[in-house]
């Protein structure tokens, strides 16, 4: 990226373009040993225990819809992220950057969510900052939430920890989120409602981790949807990933949506699934765990990890061949989360 160069909507999906500022940009400057794991939370050492340390902005438009609203998604999305370390979140803080002309009522309506939220997690909201912006400057509200939690000992839960032989275990369907604004937008209708898989993933987490205690990585599939984390992780470990297209779990209307608009459910951000990287000797247990939670009912094996092809995603499509799989590229759905 050179000095000259505009950001453009693209830069924010999550995908190439993303990692491209958080490298070039950001990464260079602030470069040590706990940034550069690039994981979902920073995990701090504090006397003989350790923190896990998150923050996440959101700024999704609607601010309400089909299964969550924009309070939702900034409690869960800080939420999840420390749990995809193995936290056990507790504390949060919040900034709201509101612009003027925003019915109070809206406001009501978010911070009820949110306080519902924070309940549903188990976790306590401890701070938080208002700024507000004129009139055309911020679209409503966008809202950052900030988190910690503990890190149980014994737990060593890192996107480089992904091992030749390591079993992938998906907890649900993909691509709900992302179609249910996306269809918003469009003003698509279908005969069944999609609804955005927003959910807390601390609860589920625990129960894997009591059934499965050496699970080695695990990550949400949020913006840039599955096939941007898996590749991320195949990067961080040096190791390749496989996975059998029919396998994935989508629900028919969301594959019927992803067809209309030209879109691929791999590529589309998720909001409560995660993909969770386990040992072989675990991934039965971990896969009845996940299954006996509500969150993780539709559970499912997608693949594993490979000692070919380090640093590359393969889809093992129905039709027998091979396809790789990159991560994404380019302005899919932005301001989805």
């Amino acid at each position: 990226m050179s000095k000259e160069e505009r950001i453009t909507m693209a830069h924010g999906t999550g995908g190439r373009m993303t990692q491209q500022i958080i490298e070039k940009v950001f990464g260079r400057r602030f470069s040590n040993p706990i940034l550069d794991r690039m994981n979902d939370a920073a995990l701090l050492s504090v006397g003989s225990g350790r923190l896990a340390f998150s923050i996440d902005g959101h700024v999704v438009n609607p601010l309400f819809f089909p299964g969550g609203d924009i309070g939702k998604i900034a409690i869960y999305g800080t939420v999840n992220d420390l749990a995809m370390m193995g936290a056990r979140p507790l504390w949060l803080v919040v900034s709201f950057i509101i612009e003027e002309g925003l019915p109070v009522h809206t406001l009501h309506r978010i911070a009820e969510s949110m306080a519902e939220a924070v309940e549903k997690a188990g976790v306590q909201m401890v701070g938080g900052d208002t700024k507000v912006v004129e009139k055309g400057k911020g679209d409503g509200v966008y809202v950052s939430v900030a988190g910690v939690g503990i890190v149980p000992e014994g737990r060593n839960i890192d996107a480089g920890n992904a091992r030749p032989g390591d079993v992938l275990i998906l907890s649900g369907p993909i691509g709900n989120h992302g179609i249910t604004i996306m269809t918003l937008r469009e003003g698509l209708e279908f005969d069944v409602e999609i609804a955005s898989d927003t959910a807390p993933l601390n609860g589920i987490v625990e129960d894997l981790l009591e059934a499965a205690p050496h699970v080695h990585v695990m990550r949400d599939a949020s913006r840039g949807g599955l096939a941007t984390v898996l590749n991320e992780l195949a990067t961080a470990s040096g190791i390749g990933i496989e996975m059998d297209e029919d396998a994935i779990p989508v629900e028919e209307p969301v594959e019927r949506a992803c067809a209309l608009l030209g879109l691929d459910p791999l590529y589309v951000a998720n909001e409560g699934t995660f993909v969770a990287i386990v040992p072989p000797e675990e991934g039965d247990a971990a896969l009845e765990a996940m299954r006996a939670h509500p969150v993780g009912q539709k559970s499912v094996k997608i693949g594993e990890v490979v000692e070919s092809h380090p640093g590359r995603v393969v889809l093992r499509t129905a039709l027998g061949a091979q396809r790789i799989v990159g991560p994404l590229s380019g302005d899919l759905l932005p301001r989805i989360c």
